[in-house]
């Protein structure tokens, strides 16, 4: 069984994948996501991938091919590297075969990618340098408001008067919230209008790429159930007939696209 690893370094946390290939399909050995939470980067890389080995009951010898993406210069053990839209579209893929498009949810950046039934990427766009389309702005007012981040999504649910903040600008939406809970409005009322103003910017990427259905949601929000309803109801607001998914292993996509990316280079590698 030849097995490879995919090694995905976000800016919250470090993704890693091993795949085994022995028969039609790969298969999953093992994923594991490490939380960096300021620590030394090396560090987060090394103990991510170690986790995933023992997880395996693999050693590092036993992996023909380490793959990384996104900010892979940290993976310092790497075979290869491969660009962060492609890797995410192969995961997509191979989690969601019928999936045409991502909108990968990252915590500092959002895209979405169209593609086609081979994961080719047809089209592409990217959030802009402000945070207010990103993970990392819903943590910093989730933890405002004194709500784990991994709560924050189902705190939103149960909003009755959602308020959205006025402008998009990051710094200007939490001097937005600091009013908000001056005038007392309810912590869930405030999650759900900042859940809305971020699915606007990402159903607006939608838009852009020319996004086809499914779409299958990635990145570190993938799993919150208040992410994926703004984002559907945003959608609908603009008459987008676009149906939403996501998948228990969506966090991990980038990370198993990588993984699946370096089986392909070691054939290519092997003619």
């Amino acid at each position: 069984m030849k097995v490879t690893a995919g090694i995905d370094v976000g800016a919250s946390s470090v993704k890693t994948a091993l795949l085994g290939f022995e028969g039609p399909r790969p298969r999953i050995l093992a994923l594991v996501t490490e939380r960096i939470r300021k620590r030394d980067l090396h560090a987060v890389v090394d103990g991510s991938y170690q986790r995933a080995l023992d997880k395996a009951g693999l050693a590092s010898s036993d992996v023909n091919y380490v793959a990384s993406t996104g900010a892979g210069e940290l993976v310092e053990f790497r075979s290869g590297h491969f660009y962060g839209m492609t890797s995410h579209a192969r995961g997509a893929s191979f989690l969601v075969p019928e999936a045409r498009t991502v909108l990968d949810i990252g915590a500092l950046h959002a895209r979405a990618i169209r593609m086609n039934e081979s994961a080719r990427v047809l089209s592409y766009k990217m959030t802009g340098q402000c945070a207010s389309g990103s993970g990392q702005f819903i943590e910093n007012i989730a933890r405002y408001l004194g709500v784990p981040l991994s709560e924050a999504g189902d705190v939103a649910l149960h909003a009755t008067q959602p308020e959205q903040p006025s402008g998009i600008c990051a710094v200007l939406a939490e001097t937005d919230v600091i009013n908000m809970v001056s005038r007392g409005i309810q912590p869930a009322d405030i999650l759900k209008g900042i859940h809305l103003s971020v699915a606007h910017r990402l159903v607006r990427l939608l838009g852009a790429a020319k996004a086809t259905s499914p779409v299958l949601i990635t990145g570190g929000l993938a799993q919150s159930k208040g992410m994926v309803e703004a984002v559907r109801e945003k959608a609908a607001e603009r008459d987008l007939p676009l149906e939403f998914r996501t998948h228990k292993h969506s966090v991990q996509a980038g990370a198993l696209g990588a993984a699946l990316w370096a089986e392909w280079r070691m054939q290519r590698l092997a003619s």
